[in-house]
């Protein structure tokens, strides 16, 4: 039985959205455009929740910074594009934040904005009181975007829930202070979150209601 928290922080992508065609699509045009064609699926699902610079690294070893931002943009354009139109809402998301106590926000390697507008496309904003995702700062598994969630709503470590579904999530949690909810479902690696001694874990998100 998991209690009731105050506050709870959700990630975005493989814990309330099955994103990943969206992503990976959008990845693979980026690179596409560079002549780097044949990239692994499973590979690129693999980099979900970390910051696209750790992919780009991978990909093209010796990148260069000014390459790197460059490939960040035209992720975003292609991304932007696509207009989340292989994007889902894993089945009974709603449902269960609707029925889950407390307060909640978001803690995301996306943007604010880009979380706004998908949350709101997939009719999920209402259930959330603040909406954080990752502008200009560190991202996971720093544990700034969590941080920015705390300070907006004004509450204490202590009483914070994160859910998340990959190490990323797991560290910024361990990180920030907060306790921390593996979902077993998403794109994470399951050994690698275990390392973390997650406080909790599920198989839907109605485990939290």
């Amino acid at each position: 039985m998991i209690p009731a928290f105050p506050v709870y922080l959700f990630d975005v992508d493989g814990t309330l959205l099955d994103s990943a065609a969206d992503i990976c699509g959008a990845v693979r045009d980026t690179f596409s455009e560079c002549g780097i064609d044949g990239l692994d699926e499973s590979h690129l699902r693999s980099y979900i929740g970390h910051h696209l610079f750790d992919l780009f690294e991978d990909v093209i070893p010796g990148v260069s910074q000014e390459q790197k931002d460059h490939l960040l943009v035209r992720y975003r354009a292609i991304y932007a594009a696509r207009g989340h139109s292989s994007t889902r809402p894993y089945d009974g998301v709603a449902e269960a934040l609707a029925r889950i106590p407390g307060r909640k926000s978001t803690a995301t390697t996306k943007s604010t904005q880009t979380v706004r507008i998908i949350l709101g496309q997939f009719g999920l904003l209402s259930y959330f009181e603040h909406v954080q995702g990752t502008d200009g700062f560190p991202a996971k598994p720093a544990p700034d975007v969590i941080y920015k969630s705390l300070e907006a709503l004004q509450v204490r470590a202590k009483d914070v829930l994160l859910v998340g579904d990959s190490e990323t999530d797991m560290a910024a949690g361990r990180a920030a202070g907060v306790r921390v909810c593996a979902v077993q479902y998403g794109y994470g690696d399951i050994e690698k979150m275990k390392a973390f001694q997650p406080d909790y874990w599920i198989g839907h998100l109605n485990e939290l209601c």
